[in-house]
């Protein structure tokens, strides 16, 4: 009984080691692409990004990194070591999803309202994947989990925005809104069904997969528009660190951290990626990180805690 106390706990531990990680990789992406937006289509960085952590998976998967980079993903949780006809299905639809409507949505709803309300409305995926995780897969959590997801979701609303509400032009670009918005129920959507491909052995395989053909179509979809592929060379390890990291690796540690804490608390926790983008921000391109932002950040760790805390009478019986 011990033992098994033991392993859940490890399991409990590594699942939010995995999103904390894959957050603060995706937070470095937002000063990273707005580097290379200033020269480049933003359909043509989403699908560039993506193409990339898709070939430098598959890069990963065929090296001898491959097995050692498993064995580190390998818990005592249980997997499953082959594909079936509804996985390649579920993948399918992740893909279609969370790589392509998402993304295209996002990019157009960007284009058609402020960046404060983009920074704003981008906050209701949190609120889409634990609505859909309570209501279609039927998850549960204790009474301080909620409180610590509560104190996530406010603390991300305060970085990105800065407390400074009065800039929200919500009824201006309410169509722009509404994309941005339809975008997020989109991720929402991916990240719980991306719950049934975490439980795979092969979680590179997977990853490698939907950014691959993700990526692929985005930029089929940009040709097909006629945009122009007008890419300087200095973008290129941009597009490269963004793709192979806040992409690529990102993704494989959320996949990682939804088999192993759930949906509800992945989608959350991944929300602090906005507090480290902002601290990045301020370290790399000087903009302004305001006290209520530490505030807000201050909130956000309050409610990881709480969600991480494992209740007082496990502790007893794992130290009794």
């Amino acid at each position: 009984m011990l033992l098994s106390l033991y392993r859940s706990l490890m399991t409990h531990h590594w699942g939010y080691v995995g999103v904390a990680t894959a957050a603060m990789l995706f937070g470095i992406s937002a000063t990273l692409n707005k580097i290379v937006l200033s020269d480049v289509h933003p359909l043509i960085v989403a699908g560039l990004i993506y193409l990339m952590a898709g070939v430098t998976l598959f890069a990963v998967r065929y090296s001898p990194l491959n097995k050692k980079i498993l064995l580190l993903l390998k818990t005592p949780t249980k997997t499953e070591k082959n594909f079936s006809k509804k996985d390649y299905r579920i993948l399918m639809f992740v893909i279609i999803s969370g790589a392509l409507i998402a993304p295209f949505l996002f990019m157009y709803g960007l284009n058609e309202t402020t960046a404060v309300n983009t920074s704003l409305l981008l906050n209701t995926e949190s609120l889409f994947t634990v609505l859909i995780a309570l209501v279609f897969l039927g998850e549960r959590v204790m009474k301080k989990d909620y409180v610590g997801i509560i104190l996530i979701i406010i603390g991300a609303v305060f970085v990105t925005t800065s407390g400074e509400f009065q800039k929200m032009e919500l009824t201006k670009g309410v169509f722009g809104s509404m994309l941005v918005v339809t975008a997020c129920l989109f991720w929402g959507i991916d990240n719980n069904m991306s719950k049934f491909l975490s439980r795979k052995q092969d979680l590179i395989l997977v990853t490698a997969l939907k950014c691959f053909i993700g990526g692929s179509i985005l930029l089929v979809i940009s040709l097909l528009m006629g945009i122009t592929f007008n890419i300087p060379l200095i973008a290129f390890p941009y597009l490269f660190t963004v793709g192979a990291f806040s992409i690529g690796f990102s993704i494989l540690l959320f996949l990682f951290a939804l088999r192993e804490i759930g949906a509800m608390k992945t989608g959350v926790i991944f929300s602090t990626s906005s507090l480290i983008g902002a601290l990045f921000a301020f370290v790399i391109l000087n903009e302004s990180f305001t006290v209520v932002q530490m505030l807000a950040g201050v909130v956000m760790l309050c409610g990881i805690y709480l969600l991480y805390r494992k209740p007082l009478f496990t502790r007893r019986m794992i130290t009794s």
